[in-house]
Order: C-alpha cells, then structure tokens, then sequence
C-alpha cells in the first residue's frame, strides 16, 4: 500500500495535497487503504461546489459495487473544482488514488499551519490502520 509523505491524512481516510500554499488550494481524495477497502469505485457524486464546509462535515459520496461511503472535509475549506474525470473513469480513484484520482480542490480556510495541524503525516497514518 502506498502513502505518499508529502500528503495529510485524515482519521476518514482522506488525504489532503497543497497545490498553492500561498493561496490555501489544496486537492482532497481517499487513500489507497480506503479504496482497496471499498473496492471497484463505480461512481463519486460531489455535489459541494462553492460551498464552505467544516473539517469533518460531508462533501460527497464514493459509490462502490458492494458499498456507499460518505467523503468528508479533511479541514475547513471552501469547495472550488470537482474532478469531472472521475464522471466517466470512476475507477480512476482505484487505480491512482493520489493523482489521477483526485476527488476536489478546496481552499483552506484561516491558517494553513494550523488546519494542516489537525492532520496526519504518512507514518501516522500507517500507525492508525496498523499498515
């Protein structure tokens, strides 16, 4: 299993990536534990765009063959772009969880240091799922 370091993980298997710290935009998807634990990913429905959500509150839904699973704000943000690969390669979020498999970009609200202080790093994270 994969968990890239430069990546912030949430206790709901989300992980967060800073595209432009200045700007607070990071991209939020699930780990390659969550995937691997929902198995073949058949549809993500994200239906946040512009909305301003606090860490922990739901952004959307990953739908799999056997299971539906809720998507939750890894910290405070407003959600800006919804990845519309995933529309036609769901599967996308399996095969390549932590590029091409993006889910949305947010901008953090307040403080980055401090929202990313609520996170995981990589071997926190793998302590957590006992990885």
């Amino acid at each position: 299993m994969n968990f890239p370091e430069d990546l912030w993980y949430s206790e709901d298997h989300e992980w967060l990536r800073i595209e432009d710290e200045a700007n607070g935009v990071a991209s939020v998807g699930i780990t390659d534990f969550a995937q691997s634990e929902l198995g073949e990913i058949v549809y993500v429905e994200v239906e946040t765009v512009g909305d301003t959500l606090n860490a922990g509150e739901e952004f959307g839904t990953v739908e799999a063959v056997k299971t539906t699973s809720d998507l939750f704000m890894p910290v405070d943000g407003e959600v800006l772009e919804v990845n519309e690969n995933l529309d036609n390669d769901p599967e996308s979020v399996n095969n390549s969880p932590y590029n091409e498999g993006w889910i949305i970009k947010i901008k953090i609200s307040g403080n980055v240091a401090e929202a990313l202080a609520q996170l995981m790093k990589a071997s926190e994270y793998k302590t957590s799922i006992n990885a």
